[in-house]
């Protein structure tokens, strides 16, 4: 455990490169499933934990952890698994999204894959169904689902199991000028895909969504060959850093190495925080960056760029 609780204060330097690591963990099944850990903090045995009168029961108590006050969530459950008995083991995953701490309790914890984004698939269609994976990843010769874990938490927090500031409305009114003007906003997550695509329309802008950065760089590239270019009225790019195939890092660094397309504006919008992640978007070439997820924020950014383009 100590190899894993070091790999995850010192491997993330592979941001910008097309690549991921994986923390891998099980509900006491063979299934494995993943969670990048560019969002996990640390792992730690299960602690004692103090139930909350009338919580949400996914929400498995609270724990006090490192000085801080944290709720942990039973994973399993929250993706629709029964609930874990794991008596007197288990781990507490402490992750850190869209600028919330919170554990998930899981029955164990494998160890730290490395991965290369463009050999994480999105995961199978589902019909008309939704799914709680963001991801999947053949590793070894297995299968290992990869989490949504903001569509979990959306979940959470729209069933009161959360912190409600989490979620906060959308605009209330259109923009002036953003008549003609679109975003293309791409993103893995399904909840965080809505998100962004109903605080831009909310605005006025249309809006085009994709599911990695891969597909929104074949989407740029196809805009390229049309006549009049759909590129002439593109207010934005919004891109998620953590995405399967290609990441945001790399969509951005291939846009500006793209004569076609060097010009546009691209807002890199991640559950992660930090000032690592902030040198990482300078170092692309991003104009901007923003911490999931405050749609008034959000709002205020796009609001800002469409008065720039509009005012020259």
């Amino acid at each position: 455990m100590s190899q894993i609780l070091h790999a995850v204060d010192q491997r993330t330097q592979l941001a910008g490169r097309n690549r991921m690591e994986l923390l891998l963990f099980h509900f006491g099944g063979a299934q494995r499933y993943g969670i990048n850990v560019f969002k996990v903090r640390e792992v730690i045995p299960a602690p004692r934990l103090s139930r909350v009168p009338q919580s949400h029961p996914v929400a498995r108590g609270i724990a006090h952890i490192r000085g801080q006050t944290i709720p942990v969530l039973d994973l399993s459950m929250a993706v629709g698994g029964p609930p874990l008995d794991v008596g007197d083991g288990g781990y507490v995953v402490v992750t850190e999204y869209n600028r919330t701490v919170q554990g998930f309790l899981v029955a164990g914890v494998d160890r730290i894959v490395n991965l290369q984004w463009e050999d994480v698939l999105p995961p199978p269609s589902q019909g008309s169904g939704e799914t709680y994976l963001t991801a999947i990843a053949r590793i070894e010769g297995k299968m290992v689902q990869i989490i949504d874990v903001e569509k979990v938490l959306a979940e959470l927090n729209a069933a009161g199991g959360l912190d409600p500031r989490q979620v906060e409305g959308g605009a209330d009114e259109a923009l002036q000028g953003a008549e003609g003007w679109h975003v293309l906003v791409a993103d893995d997550s399904v909840i965080a895909r809505r998100q962004v695509v109903h605080t831009v329309e909310d605005l006025g802008l249309a809006c085009t969504a994709v599911r990695d950065g891969l597909e929104a760089l074949e989407q740029l590239k196809a805009w390229t060959g049309e006549t009049p270019s759909p590129l002439d009225r593109l207010l934005m790019v919004i891109s998620d850093v953590e995405m399967p195939r290609m990441d945001g890092y790399t969509l951005t660094s291939r846009i500006r190495t793209d004569e076609a397309l060097q010009g546009l504006h691209v807002l890199l919008h991640s559950s992660l925080s930090g000032v690592f992640n902030e040198r990482m978007v300078q170092q692309v070439g991003a104009d901007d960056f923003l911490s999931k997820f405050r749609s008034n924020e959000l709002a205020a950014r796009v609001e800002n760029r469409l008065a720039a383009v509009t005012q020259r």
